[in-house]
């Protein structure tokens, strides 16, 4: 952990640390203990009171030092991350480089913070300000454990609030290099404080100290609620961005080669670990078959193995819990009726691999047509007409992300906006941006993190009159 400008290496609970491609022990991590998270949030409170008077130039200076640095270590870092989390160096490097674009992006936001001033007679004034919220306690998942620690670093440290981060126990070393980055492009210990431990119990600790006055949170949509929950005792403001469950309108006009490539890379990227994997895909009758035999070939033809290894593209789940839930939904849409038409098993004698799974016409008894399986399993259902394919996509109370393929323009105008999703991707499955803001709708959680949006979630307005 780091607290207060130093790192805590010891603690009488510890964490233990797995490679998922083989079952490995990495390490050990020291679990944080209650005086530990009071030493944090007396930092936090410090770190605040300093960097919110700290010029925006010398806090974009630390941003834009901590990118370079990044791009700089970017061969030992997803090194790190691909050990702990189990995707491959490819996707990792592309993570470590969008860390690296979003501080530098939040080093120029910080500057164009503006305020305004409204007409008033002569000699007097109106301001309207933007100031830093305050310290911020900030929660980052595992499956992306370079770019969620910088998501959650980057917009508070521009805005001149403290931060206080829980990464997952999973992947602490990933999180641990993001940091250092900072403290090493001369960011104050008081400002940034990382801490791990049992989740429930960091959580309740922090969220019931009045020091702390935002929560950001990326995960689950339960866990998301129960923290709404905890923060509303203190009124603290909060950035929730929770699950999905992504739905995917195939149209028959589609481009199907490149749809399918786009498809089978979008999926497996991470082993399906992404909260905006396509997942439900509703493919138009005139299309279907071919499109369902041609998904398949090329998903079930993914190699899978060690991220570590050049030829991989497909690597291990995250962990053993990971394992046995997508083995569950799998088991259960089968014998709701579902066709499995490739995978639906473990692969290998070490490790957490799963095979690439695709069941054809899901009914809706299925489970997995309604809980984000997480993993690398596609469910499939045909559809007619327009109108029914955005019912099928929109039933879910879920709407992080949504997509669509056509090469009908007027087609993905009207699809854009017929979506209930915070993110749409058309012809794509990328969706994440520096500059655009990245979050959902419905119970997929509320506000949004990078972008200008990201920036001014971590500021609160003062209006200043004055006669």
């Amino acid at each position: 952990m780091y607290v207060a400008g130093e790192w805590i290496q010891q603690s009488t609970r510890t964490h233990c640390v797995i490679n998922p491609a083989n079952g490995d022990t990495l390490g050990e991590l020291p679990l944080a203990e209650a005086a530990d998270l009071d030493r944090a949030l007396d930092a936090a409170e410090r770190g605040f009171r300093q960097w919110r008077k700290t010029p925006v130039g010398e806090r974009a200076h630390v941003l834009h030092e901590a990118a370079r640095l990044l791009r700089e270590r970017i061969d030992q870092i997803a090194t790190l991350a691909t050990l702990e989390e189990g995707k491959t160096l490819a996707e990792t490097r592309i993570e470590t480089l969008a860390c690296a674009n979003l501080f530098d992006f939040y080093a120029e936001e910080a500057k164009r913070n503006y305020g305004r001033v409204l007409v008033r007679p002569s000699g007097t004034r109106s301001l309207v300000m933007h100031e830093p919220v305050g310290p911020v306690a900030a929660f980052a998942p595992w499956n992306f454990p370079i770019h969620n620690p910088g998501r959650k670093l980057g917009a508070p440290i521009a805005a001149g609030c403290s931060v206080i981060l829980k990464p997952a126990e999973e992947t602490p070393a990933s999180a641990m290099a993001v940091v250092q980055t900072l403290i090493d492009a001369g960011c104050p210990g008081d400002v940034v404080q990382l801490v791990f431990g049992v989740p429930d119990e960091v959580s309740r600790h922090l969220l019931a100290s009045p020091i702390i006055r935002k929560v950001s949170f990326t995960g689950s949509t339960a866990v998301g609620k129960h923290l709404v929950k905890l923060a509303a005792d203190t009124m603290k403001r909060t950035t929730m961005e929770l699950g999905g469950h992504a739905p995917v309108i195939i149209f028959d006009d589609c481009d199907l080669e490149r749809t399918v490539e786009t498809l089978a890379i979008g999926k497996s990227r991470n082993a399906g670990q992404v909260c905006v994997s396509p997942t439900r895909f509703y493919v138009q009758d005139a299309i279907h078959d071919r499109f369902i035999d041609a998904f398949t070939k090329r998903f079930s033809a993914l190699r899978l193995g060690s991220g570590l290894e050049p030829s991989t593209e497909m690597g291990p789940l995250a962990n053993d819990r990971r394992l046995n839930a997508v083995s569950t939904l799998v088991s259960d849409a089968v014998q709701s009726g579902a066709t499995l038409l490739c995978g639906g098993e473990a692969s290998g004698e070490q490790g957490f691999f799963w095979r690439p799974t695709v069941l054809a016409d899901a009914p809706l008894s299925a489970r997995v047509m309604h809980e984000e399986p997480f993993g690398p399993i596609v469910v499939t259902s045909r559809f007619s007409d327009f109108d029914e394919a955005i019912e099928k996509a929109n039933r879910l109370p879920y709407g992080l992300a949504a997509f669509a393929f056509t090469e009908n323009a007027r087609q993905a105008n009207l699809v854009g906006d017929a979506l209930e999703a915070g993110m749409v991707g058309i012809n794509t499955t990328g969706l994440a941006a520096a500059d655009a803001p990245f979050g959902g709708v419905k119970e997929s959680g509320h506000g949004a993190e990078d972008g200008p949006e990201g920036l001014a979630a971590c500021l609160v307005t003062k209006t200043i009159h004055q006669i």
